[in-house]
């Protein structure tokens, strides 16, 4: 059977965050624009990830909300979780965002939608079973996936991952998480609170990525919440049950469960799009990019999780923002420029942006300055019983904000403010100037600044000039 060929301005590769947004604006510019995609519209993030996930975590926290009023003098009674219901409320959830990300959408926006895989034919050709089509400009947006480590036993038993969790129709009674990465930290944190004995097992460190500090007060909140988590714990095998071997010889410990979640990272997913025939290069991170997206063939572009540099649905977005003003407008982009903020979804959440105290010191040395406050000192943590946590604020001798690490109750929320600071090159005088609303969490952001100009504002020289200036006041 003859396929039908095609010609357009822009083909998009996969119908995710960024896929998506590239071909919104494509399309909305009056672009020819043709968009693959082999699974569901609206990629992993609607799907498999920040969507479901995070309702999964508002059933859970909405179930310890209820276990903890007491310290507030609310008597909540026993707490009983309907699974059953919860996940109607994930797939609920889905449902609702599903039609922003749908194919009659974008059809309307006349986008040609092509469900079907696609894959490099030549430089310029993307071809799948029913299409060709030739285009001026490719994006590549396929996203991620979970990894699957090579644990000995592994393939011989059933496990989940983030892709298939979220299909459950009973609560797991004993779940191992293998990973303590965020996504097993948040799913694990998430099933102990609606009633599953969870044990997380991480090969290194709890959040590996994150301030230790921060670490020390989730794995505290895990730790309350009656998570097991084993740290330096490799994987050794995987056997029937499931079972989880830690360590080996004699010292080795075997972890019992009834189901299995691997969340040990995620993989771009670039395998099948024959790019050697597009002249694209990559590596096992993702697709070699410039700092304008571009990859090997100048005709392609790559996007989000794809473009292996970072795995963020906030990311992938700001990547489509980059290729429509290259690609389509011609001009100049710095991806490597962009101030990318991530949050852990835990309780209590972590945000940052920027650099860590320990990326810092080591760009820097001792040139750094590190001011913190502790969450038990904000008036409405404290008048919400909540003072888990607390801000780190990491700067340069001269006061230039190098990054901002928050831990507490909805520190994601926080971290806007800190996320443009750092993007806009707001300086740290606008926060001691502003007006934070009392009582907020928010008045951290100001507490922190604050504290970097109180060593000299109460300093003796200050003292002494203020006693000659009273004289004349």
């Amino acid at each position: 059977m003859s396929r039908r060929e095609i010609t357009a301005d822009i083909c998009v590769i996969g119908a995710g965050s960024g896929g998506l947004s590239v071909a919104a604006g494509a399309a909305q510019l009056g672009l020819s624009t043709v968009l693959f995609e082999k699974g569901e519209m609206g990629g992993d993030c609607l799907n498999y990830g920040c969507v479901p996930s995070k309702a999964l975590i508002a059933a859970g926290e909405a179930a310890q909300s209820a276990r903890d009023a007491g310290r507030l003098g609310v008597k909540a009674g026993k707490v009983t979780v309907d699974f059953a219901a919860v996940m109607a409320h994930v797939h609920k959830t889905i449902e609702t965002i599903a039609p922003i990300d749908s194919q009659e959408r974008f059809e309307g926006l006349g986008v040609t939608v092509i469900r079907e895989p696609a894959r490099f034919e030549d430089a310029r050709t993307v071809g799948s079973d029913s299409v060709q089509v030739r285009a001026r400009k490719f994006v590549v947006a396929t996203g991620s996936h979970a990894a699957v480590p090579p644990i000995p036993g592994l393939d011989q038993v059933p496990y989940l991952t983030n892709e298939t969790v979220f299909g459950l129709n009973a609560l797991p009674k004993r779940l191992i998480v293998l990973g303590g990465g965020p996504i097993g930290v948040e799913l694990g944190q998430a099933f102990r609170r609606l009633g599953s004995e969870v044990t997380i097992i991480e090969a290194g460190v709890l959040l590996p990525r994150e301030d230790p500090a921060c670490a020390a007060v989730v794995a505290e909140q895990l730790a309350a919440d009656g998570v097991e988590v084993l740290t330096g714990a490799p994987a050794t095998a995987v056997e029937a049950g499931p079972v989880v071997v830690v360590g080996e010889g004699a010292s080795a410990r075997r972890i019992e469960g009834t189901h299995l979640l691997i969340a040990v990272g995620r993989r771009p997913a670039i395998s099948g799009l024959n790019l050697e025939a597009g002249g694209i290069a990559y590596t096992q991170a993702g697709i070699t990019t410039r700092r304008d997206l571009r990859t090997t063939n100048p005709r392609v572009f790559a996007v989000g999780d794809a473009a292996g540099r970072g795995q963020f649905t906030h990311l992938a977005g700001a990547h489509a923002g980059l290729v429509v003003r290259r690609a389509i407008f011609g001009l100049p982009v710095n991806a490597d420029a962009l101030v990318v903020p991530r949050v852990t979804y835990c309780d209590p959440e972590v945000a940052s942006v920027g650099l860590t105290e320990a990326e810092a010191r080591t760009a820097h040395g001792a040139g750094i300055r590190v001011e913190t406050f502790p969450f038990h000192d904000n008036d409405r943590a404290q008048a919400e019983g909540d003072g888990r946590g607390f801000g780190k604020l990491i700067l340069t001798k001269a006061g230039k904000v190098l990054g901002v690490t928050l831990v507490g109750r909805h520190a994601g929320d926080h971290i806007h403010i800190w996320s443009l600071a750092l993007s806009g090159g707001v300086k740290l005088g606008a926060f001691t100037g502003m007006i934070a609303p009392y009582p907020t969490r928010g008045e951290i952001a100001k507490r922190l600044a604050g504290q970097f100009y109180t060593p000299a504002l109460f300093s003796d020289r200050t003292r002494r000039l203020v006693s000659v200036l009273k004289r004349f006041a």
